[in-house]
Protein backbone atom coordinates (compact mmCIF):
# COMPACT_ATOMS: atom_id res chain seq x y z
CA UNK A 1 0.00 0.00 0.00
CA UNK A 2 2.98 2.38 0.41
CA UNK A 3 3.93 2.38 -3.33
CA UNK A 4 0.69 4.02 -4.54
CA UNK A 5 1.23 6.82 -2.04
CA UNK A 6 4.68 7.47 -3.46
CA UNK A 7 3.27 7.60 -6.97
CA UNK A 8 0.64 10.08 -5.94
CA UNK A 9 3.25 12.22 -4.25
CA UNK A 10 5.37 12.17 -7.42
CA UNK A 11 2.42 13.22 -9.55
CA UNK A 12 1.61 16.04 -7.19
CA UNK A 13 5.20 17.24 -7.29
CA UNK A 14 5.24 17.10 -11.08
CA UNK A 15 1.98 19.07 -11.19
CA UNK A 16 3.51 21.82 -9.06
CA UNK A 17 6.52 22.06 -11.39
CA UNK A 18 4.28 22.46 -14.44
CA UNK A 19 2.26 25.13 -12.67
CA UNK A 20 5.38 27.02 -11.67
CA UNK A 21 6.75 26.73 -15.21
CA UNK A 22 3.58 28.14 -16.68
CA UNK A 23 3.59 31.06 -14.24
CA UNK A 24 7.23 31.82 -15.07
CA UNK A 25 6.59 31.70 -18.85
CA UNK A 26 3.76 34.26 -18.75
CA UNK A 27 6.02 37.37 -18.46
CA UNK A 28 8.02 36.23 -21.49
CA UNK A 29 4.94 36.66 -23.65
CA UNK A 30 4.71 40.28 -22.45
CA UNK A 31 8.30 41.13 -23.60
CA UNK A 32 7.76 40.23 -27.25
CA UNK A 33 8.76 43.07 -29.69
CA UNK A 34 5.86 45.29 -30.80
CA UNK A 35 4.33 44.74 -34.15
CA UNK A 36 5.81 46.66 -37.14
CA UNK A 37 4.27 50.11 -37.71
CA UNK A 38 1.79 50.31 -40.51
CA UNK A 39 2.93 51.27 -44.00
CA UNK A 40 1.40 54.72 -43.62
CA UNK A 41 4.12 55.71 -41.10
CA UNK A 42 6.87 54.97 -43.66
CA UNK A 43 5.08 57.10 -46.22
CA UNK A 44 4.94 59.89 -43.67
CA UNK A 45 8.75 59.72 -43.18
CA UNK A 46 9.28 60.03 -46.95
CA UNK A 47 7.11 63.13 -47.06
CA UNK A 48 9.06 64.67 -44.18
CA UNK A 49 12.36 64.01 -45.96
CA UNK A 50 10.98 65.58 -49.13
CA UNK A 51 9.98 68.66 -47.16
CA UNK A 52 13.47 68.93 -45.68
CA UNK A 53 15.07 68.63 -49.12
CA UNK A 54 12.73 71.30 -50.50
CA UNK A 55 13.62 73.60 -47.59
CA UNK A 56 17.34 73.08 -48.22
CA UNK A 57 16.91 73.85 -51.93
CA UNK A 58 15.00 77.01 -51.07
CA UNK A 59 17.71 78.15 -48.63
CA UNK A 60 20.44 77.49 -51.20
CA UNK A 61 18.57 79.55 -53.79
CA UNK A 62 18.18 82.41 -51.31
CA UNK A 63 21.89 82.21 -50.42
CA UNK A 64 22.86 82.33 -54.09
CA UNK A 65 20.65 85.36 -54.67
CA UNK A 66 22.09 87.09 -51.59
CA UNK A 67 25.64 86.44 -52.80
CA UNK A 68 24.76 87.86 -56.23
CA UNK A 69 23.29 90.94 -54.61
CA UNK A 70 26.37 91.42 -52.43
CA UNK A 71 28.58 91.21 -55.52
CA UNK A 72 26.44 93.86 -57.24
CA UNK A 73 26.65 96.17 -54.24
CA UNK A 74 30.41 95.73 -54.00
CA UNK A 75 30.76 96.54 -57.70
CA UNK A 76 28.55 99.61 -57.27
CA UNK A 77 30.64 100.75 -54.32
CA UNK A 78 33.74 100.66 -56.56
CA UNK A 79 32.15 102.40 -59.56
CA UNK A 80 31.54 106.07 -60.32
CA UNK A 81 27.78 106.44 -60.83
CA UNK A 82 27.99 109.18 -63.47
CA UNK A 83 30.91 107.94 -65.58
CA UNK A 84 30.70 104.16 -65.03
CA UNK A 85 34.43 103.78 -64.38
CA UNK A 86 36.20 102.85 -61.11
CA UNK A 87 35.92 105.50 -58.43
CA UNK A 88 38.79 106.25 -56.02
CA UNK A 89 38.05 103.16 -53.96
CA UNK A 90 37.86 100.92 -57.01
CA UNK A 91 40.95 102.41 -58.64
CA UNK A 92 43.05 102.13 -55.49
CA UNK A 93 42.05 98.47 -55.27
CA UNK A 94 43.10 97.89 -58.89
CA UNK A 95 46.37 99.74 -58.29
CA UNK A 96 47.15 97.62 -55.22
CA UNK A 97 46.47 94.44 -57.19
CA UNK A 98 48.67 95.63 -60.05
CA UNK A 99 51.59 96.39 -57.74
CA UNK A 100 51.21 92.97 -56.06
CA UNK A 101 51.41 91.39 -59.54
CA UNK A 102 54.49 93.48 -60.37
CA UNK A 103 56.20 92.36 -57.19
CA UNK A 104 55.54 88.71 -57.98
CA UNK A 105 56.40 88.74 -61.68
CA UNK A 106 58.86 91.65 -61.82
CA UNK A 107 56.57 93.63 -64.15
CA UNK A 108 56.37 97.39 -64.59
CA UNK A 109 53.96 100.14 -65.51
CA UNK A 110 53.07 103.78 -65.04
CA UNK A 111 50.53 105.80 -63.10
CA UNK A 112 49.15 109.02 -64.60
CA UNK A 113 47.10 111.46 -62.55
CA UNK A 114 45.18 113.90 -64.75
CA UNK A 115 43.25 116.99 -63.68
CA UNK A 116 40.75 118.86 -65.87
CA UNK A 117 41.95 122.46 -66.02
CA UNK A 118 38.80 124.45 -66.70
CA UNK A 119 35.89 122.43 -65.40
CA UNK A 120 34.92 124.91 -62.65
CA UNK A 121 34.51 127.87 -65.06
CA UNK A 122 32.38 125.66 -67.31
CA UNK A 123 30.19 124.64 -64.36
CA UNK A 124 29.89 128.25 -63.20
CA UNK A 125 29.10 129.60 -66.66
CA UNK A 126 26.85 126.87 -68.08
CA UNK A 127 25.74 124.72 -65.16
CA UNK A 128 26.70 121.30 -63.85
CA UNK A 129 24.89 119.49 -66.66
CA UNK A 130 27.43 121.04 -69.04
CA UNK A 131 30.25 119.99 -66.73
CA UNK A 132 28.93 116.42 -66.68
CA UNK A 133 28.92 116.39 -70.48
CA UNK A 134 32.55 117.50 -70.50
CA UNK A 135 33.52 114.78 -68.01
CA UNK A 136 31.81 112.08 -70.07
CA UNK A 137 33.58 113.23 -73.22
CA UNK A 138 36.93 113.23 -71.40
CA UNK A 139 36.39 109.68 -70.12
CA UNK A 140 35.52 108.51 -73.64
CA UNK A 141 38.70 110.16 -74.94
CA UNK A 142 40.89 108.61 -72.24
CA UNK A 143 39.39 105.17 -72.84
CA UNK A 144 40.16 105.39 -76.57
CA UNK A 145 43.75 106.35 -75.81
CA UNK A 146 44.59 103.30 -73.67
CA UNK A 147 44.59 99.53 -74.02
CA UNK A 148 41.91 97.18 -72.73
CA UNK A 149 44.30 95.95 -70.00
CA UNK A 150 44.81 99.51 -68.69
CA UNK A 151 42.52 101.09 -66.09
CA UNK A 152 40.91 104.55 -66.14
CA UNK A 153 39.43 105.76 -62.85
CA UNK A 154 37.99 108.91 -61.31
CA UNK A 155 39.67 109.96 -58.08
CA UNK A 156 37.03 112.59 -57.45
CA UNK A 157 35.69 115.84 -58.88
CA UNK A 158 37.72 116.69 -61.98
CA UNK A 159 40.69 114.42 -61.18
CA UNK A 160 41.33 111.14 -62.98
CA UNK A 161 43.97 108.41 -62.79
CA UNK A 162 45.23 105.92 -65.35
CA UNK A 163 47.04 102.65 -64.65
CA UNK A 164 49.14 101.71 -67.68
CA UNK A 165 51.12 98.48 -68.08
CA UNK A 166 54.65 97.98 -69.41
CA UNK A 167 55.66 101.55 -70.15
CA UNK A 168 59.11 103.08 -69.84
CA UNK A 169 59.52 106.55 -68.35
CA UNK A 170 59.88 108.06 -71.82
CA UNK A 171 56.77 106.28 -73.10
CA UNK A 172 54.77 107.22 -70.00
CA UNK A 173 55.59 110.92 -70.34
CA UNK A 174 54.79 110.79 -74.04
CA UNK A 175 51.45 109.16 -73.25
CA UNK A 176 50.69 111.85 -70.65
CA UNK A 177 51.39 114.58 -73.22
CA UNK A 178 49.19 112.80 -75.78
CA UNK A 179 46.33 112.62 -73.27
CA UNK A 180 46.64 116.33 -72.54
CA UNK A 181 46.55 117.13 -76.24
CA UNK A 182 43.54 114.90 -76.88
CA UNK A 183 41.56 116.66 -74.15
CA UNK A 184 42.73 120.10 -75.28
CA UNK A 185 41.33 119.29 -78.73
CA UNK A 186 37.84 118.60 -77.41
CA UNK A 187 35.28 121.29 -78.21
CA UNK A 188 31.78 121.80 -76.86
CA UNK A 189 28.89 124.13 -77.65
CA UNK A 190 26.90 125.52 -74.74
CA UNK A 191 24.36 128.29 -75.27
CA UNK A 192 25.63 128.85 -78.80
CA UNK A 193 29.21 129.29 -77.57
CA UNK A 194 32.20 127.06 -78.36
CA UNK A 195 33.98 125.95 -75.20
CA UNK A 196 37.16 123.97 -74.71
CA UNK A 197 38.42 122.26 -71.59
CA UNK A 198 42.00 121.21 -70.88
CA UNK A 199 43.99 118.83 -68.71
CA UNK A 200 47.27 118.63 -66.80
CA UNK A 201 48.91 115.24 -66.26
CA UNK A 202 51.59 113.96 -63.89
CA UNK A 203 53.44 110.66 -64.10
CA UNK A 204 54.80 108.15 -61.56
CA UNK A 205 56.56 104.94 -62.60
CA UNK A 206 55.45 101.61 -61.11
CA UNK A 207 57.55 98.55 -60.40
CA UNK A 208 58.14 95.71 -57.92
CA UNK A 209 59.18 98.12 -55.16
CA UNK A 210 56.30 100.58 -55.61
CA UNK A 211 53.81 101.55 -52.93
CA UNK A 212 50.30 102.47 -54.06
CA UNK A 213 49.83 105.43 -51.75
CA UNK A 214 53.26 106.88 -52.43
CA UNK A 215 52.83 106.44 -56.21
CA UNK A 216 49.55 108.38 -56.13
CA UNK A 217 51.19 111.18 -54.15
CA UNK A 218 54.12 111.32 -56.57
CA UNK A 219 51.89 111.46 -59.66
CA UNK A 220 49.62 114.02 -58.02
CA UNK A 221 52.59 116.28 -57.17
CA UNK A 222 53.88 116.00 -60.75
CA UNK A 223 50.41 116.92 -62.02
CA UNK A 224 50.37 120.15 -59.98
CA UNK A 225 53.79 121.08 -61.32
CA UNK A 226 52.47 120.57 -64.82
CA UNK A 227 49.33 122.59 -64.03
CA UNK A 228 51.48 125.51 -62.89
CA UNK A 229 53.23 125.48 -66.27
CA UNK A 230 49.89 125.70 -68.07
CA UNK A 231 48.50 128.67 -66.15
CA UNK A 232 49.36 131.04 -68.99
CA UNK A 233 46.59 129.45 -71.04
CA UNK A 234 43.21 131.24 -70.96
CA UNK A 235 40.86 130.04 -68.22
CA UNK A 236 38.09 129.44 -70.73
CA UNK A 237 38.08 130.13 -74.43
CA UNK A 238 34.83 131.35 -75.96
CA UNK A 239 34.27 132.00 -79.66
CA UNK A 240 31.82 134.56 -80.90
CA UNK A 241 28.23 133.51 -80.45
CA UNK A 242 26.79 131.73 -83.46
CA UNK A 243 23.88 133.40 -85.20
Amino acid sequence: MKKPKRASAAKAKEGRKISIGRSNAAPKRLTKPPAKPPRRAALGDDAARDNVRATIRGLRAKLKEAQRRVAELEAAADTDFLLEIPNRRGFERELARAIAYMKRYRASGALIVLDVDRLKPINDSFGHAAGDEVLKAIVATLTRQVRASDVVGRLGGDEFALLLWNLSETDAKAKAAALEQAIDDLSFVFRAQHVTAGASAGVALLGPNSDAGRALEEADAAMYVRKAHRRHEPRIRLARSER
